[in-house]
This record gives structure tokens, C-alpha cells and sequence, in this order.
């Protein structure tokens, strides 16, 4: 026998043992298992509903702002014909986020906007916008009347009123609200979904 085989058979010889006794050893049984004690038994969870866990809380606008927002909004896109309108979509709470995260000169037009609009409401009616009822609100809201041009309004409530029309219908039409009355085959029907309003689930 060469060096090298022996070497081999010499290297092998104290692992034959322990490896025969590995093969011969009886299985062991599985171990029984543990019982938790009642008291560290895992508590029961309840599920919540995810909308109503998470209501929204209004960053941008100030309270004033915010309750003439709604009152615009609601004017803009009422309830119509079992659909949801912009109140239901809470719309005027989403473009609180939207606005919050757009550049400063839409802001601007935003606050500016209802803060004049407001303004004028106390100046005219006594009472601030939100509290309006028509024909009063139909008043301060004469520029949703006038015909569409390229050139921007001079005057800060149209130029709001102009930008608002048109979010606040995105907004709408985009939520999930409006998405389930949708669904169902009832209400007025908008092209465009699903621009900037979408559920995360």
C-alpha cells in the first residue's frame, strides 16, 4: 500500500465508530408541544375599518379657508341623481394635501382666492361664505359664468374659482366614493379617471 492510502485509511479509522453509532441509535421521539399557560395565550384582534381609522387631518388651509373650500367645492359638484358630490368625496380635504404639496404660486391663487371670496361675502352679505345660501353664493360666483379665454382673470377670486372648477371635479370623479357609485351603473358619467385620485388599499 502506497503512502498516501494508507494515510487515508489511518485518517478514516476514528470516525467509522461514531459514525456507526449515529446509524444504530434509536430515533428519538418528537418532543410533545407546549401548551402556552391561559394567561399567555395571544389576545383576540379586532379589525378596524381602514377609512374610519384613518380620517384626514386638515395641514394647509386655515379653518375659515377651509370651510369656504367646502362650500365652493359642494356648488361646483353637488350631489346629483344618487352620485356622490365633491362634500361626500371629501374633495376640498384631499386638495388640502394636493395644494399643500404644489409649488407657491398655486398656492398663492389658492389662499388668495379664498380669502377675497370670503372677504366679499362679509362685506356684501354679512355672513362669511360658508354660511351663503343661493342666490347670495351665486352672486360672488358670477366669473364661473363668463366665457373661457386663454388670458388669466385680473381678478384673484376668478382666477381661483377657474383653478378650483377644475380640481375639484378631478378630485371628485377620482375618488373612491364616486369609483363605487360608479361601479354600481348609476349617476353621471366623466371622462379622464384616475388622474391624481386613487385609493391605496
Amino acid at each position: 500500500m502506497r503512502r498516501r492510502g494508507f494515510v487515508k485509511a489511518l485518517a478514516a479509522i476514528p470516525a467509522a465508530p461514531a459514525l456507526m453509532a449515529q446509524q444504530t441509535a434509536p430515533a428519538q421521539a418528537p418532543a410533545a408541544p407546549s401548551v402556552r399557560p391561559p394567561s399567555e395565550e395571544l389576545p383576540v384582534l379586532t379589525p378596524s375599518v381602514p377609512d374610519a381609522a384613518g380620517e384626514m387631518t386638515p395641514k394647509f388651509f386655515t379653518p375659515v379657508q377651509l370651510s369656504t373650500l367646502r362650500r365652493v367645492s359642494d356648488l361646483l359638484m353637488p350631489a346629483l341623481n344618487g352620485t356622490p358630490g365633491a362634500l361626500d368625496a371629501k374633495a376640498a380635504e384631499f386638495l388640502d394635501f394636493l395644494i399643500g404639496e404644489s409649488p407657491a404660486d398655486r398656492q398663492r391663487v389658492y389662499k388668495d382666492g379664498l380669502d377675497a371670496l370670503n372677504a366679499q361675502s362679509v362685506q356684501q352679505f354679512k355672513k362669511p361664505f360658508a354660511e351663503l345660501e343661493a342666490p347670495h353664493s351665486d352672486v360672488l360666483l358670477a366669473a364661473l359664468r363668463k366665457p373661457w379665454t386663454f388670458e388669466e382673470p385680473s381678478d384673484s377670486v376668478a382666477t381661483f374659482l377657474r383653478m378650483a372648477k377644475q380640481d375639484v371635479r378631478t378630485a371628485t370623479v377620482n375618488s373612491r366614493e364616486y369609483s363605487a357609485t360608479a361601479t354600481t351603473g348609476g349617476g353621471r358619467r366623466f371622462g379622464g379617471g384616475g388622474l391624481y385620485w386613487y385609493p391605496l388599499d
